[in-house]
């Protein structure tokens, strides 16, 4: 028996993204529903989890030798591969720094430790390069980031990193601290409306976001983002999940649409 991992099913995206970028795919038996990155692993391999749920039985058919899921949202699914005997890794990071150092840890786990070094760092080149072009824009706008409408909830962790990075800055930049939604709820929408954001950008957590409703909130007219069409969407494959998306092709888009606002009001 290999002392590596042979069979993984991978509960969430990122670790997917990872293992294909390594050329690992060939351990992956099962997938999250919500993969689409890489888009092969869609057609590849089968789909056996959401977020909140997985096919358990499905799973344990699969035969896998590790599981590894994200966060205490997935623990009801941890606690029952555990009972049944499967070996699970449940992350937590919320940072870019976590986010770098899960490429580092997944490729070690898989023996691959110097190529997922390799791509670790390509991914922090990519964050720096994008931090230095944000440096030249002649403004930073005051963002609010949205990743869901009802309750309103503000930006995690990661997500309040990469606006920084991209130029901008985070409206509730304390209460991306919070690891858990429910702790970073906008009770009083009108907490908005006092800081006054240059650019809304919504990314609501698998639906698309829909700018006429932020427009019709009660007060939000005068919001310079409202009153300027400064409503923007991050699809949230790209910035929602703490792996590679995020600080790649999500990065690059937050950049874009504050590059954009400092071109239209520079």
């Amino acid at each position: 028996m290999s002392a590596l991992p042979q069979r993984i099913v991978c509960l969430t995206e990122e670790p997917t993204e990872i293992l294909y970028a390594l050329g690992q795919q060939h351990r992956i038996v099962g997938i999250s529903g919500f993969t689409v990155r890489p888009p092969q692993a869609r057609a590849e391999k089968p789909r056996v989890s959401a977020f909140t749920s997985a096919k358990v039985d499905k799973i344990l058919a699969l035969a896998p030798d590790l599981a590894i899921g994200f966060s205490d949202m997935q623990a009801d699914i941890a606690a029952a591969l555990i009972r049944a005997g499967v070996e699970v890794w449940i992350s937590n990071h919320r940072s870019i720094a976590g986010i770098l150092g899960y490429v580092r840890r997944l490729g070690a786990l898989v023996g691959e430790a110097a190529a997922a070094e390799v791509y670790a760092s390509g991914l922090e080149a990519h964050v720096d390069r994008v931090r230095q072009a944000a440096a030249a824009l002649p403004r930073r706008p005051k963002v609010y980031f949205e990743e869901w409408d009802v309750p309103q909830i503000s930006a995690i962790r990661w997500v309040s990193q990469l606006v920084g990075v991209a130029g901008g800055d985070d409206i509730f930049p304390q209460r991306a601290l919070a690891s858990l939604g429910r702790d970073r709820i906008v009770a009083d929408p009108l907490e908005v409306v006092a800081a006054a954001p240059d650019l809304v950008i919504g990314s609501w957590c698998g639906k698309k976001f829909r700018p006429e409703h932020v427009r019709q909130r009660p007060g939000w007219g005068g919001v310079p983002a409202v009153r300027d069409a400064e409503l923007h969407e991050v699809k949230s494959p790209l910035i929602l999940q703490p792996g590679p998306a995020a600080l790649t092709d999500g990065l690059d888009r937050l950049h874009a649409i504050i590059a954009g606002w400092c071109q239209r009001h520079g």
